[in-house]
């Protein structure tokens, strides 16, 4: 992969954890399969290729892109204004994340921890989900900024929904932390959008077979 489809593919990946983040939080459901190809992003520590975080292809990417299309497009009539907050948010706060090493060392033990039970379990099992969205809550939601996620309280104050929520936070995050890895920066949405959004429109036509 070249360096600009690492990382439309990393940051297509945060902003389908946005887009499945509000998804959960106003209707209470997300698809299995996209959850299951973020929470999997969570425990690959040593890709050979960037797309090998996510399974090796980016089909559980694809409303991840569409969502990034609609930020950089600036069509009003099409903006995803809740993921675009939220993806904005998760790489707001990786920043902050880069600047600690006790918290990144204490989070790599930890996943260790939660790859051995979702051996055990399954990963995208309620207790799997739980320690992924358990650790969130212990490391990242102690930072000042803290994400607000909008919706129905109907959906979001059932625990499942609320850990789902936090552990896709969380794979967000780690995308955006590869993003940075690859060579993405927060200038690239004023000076390179062309490149990004042609990049997006060549990865979203691929064929699919």
């Amino acid at each position: 992969m070249s360096g600009i489809t690492d990382q439309v593919t990393a940051l297509g990946a945060v902003f389908e954890a946005a887009v499945l983040v509000d998804r959960i939080a106003r209707t209470g459901q997300a698809p299995s399969a996209s959850l299951s190809c973020l929470l999997g992003s969570l425990l690959v520590t040593n890709p050979a290729r960037t797309i090998d975080v996510y399974g090796g292809d980016d089909l559980y990417l694809q409303d991840g892109y569409k969502a990034l299309v609609s930020a950089l497009e600036r069509n009003a009539a099409e903006l995803q204004r809740q993921p675009l907050r939220y993806a904005l948010a998760m790489l707001g706060l990786e920043r902050q994340l880069a600047k600690r090493n006790d918290m990144l060392g204490l989070i790599g033990d930890r996943l260790v921890q939660i790859e051995q039970q979702s051996q055990h379990f399954g990963l995208t099992h309620e207790n799997v989900i739980a320690s992924f969205g358990g650790l969130y809550e212990e490391t990242l939601s102690t930072f000042r900024q803290r994400i607000q996620v909008h919706g129905d309280m109907r959906h979001l104050q059932q625990r499942d929904n609320a850990a789902r929520i936090r552990a896709l936070l969380f794979a967000g995050i780690r995308s955006a932390r590869l993003w940075r890895q690859v060579g993405g920066h927060r200038w690239q949405f004023l000076l390179a959008r062309r490149r990004l959004l042609d990049e997006l429109y060549r990865l979203m036509r691929a064929d699919r077979g």
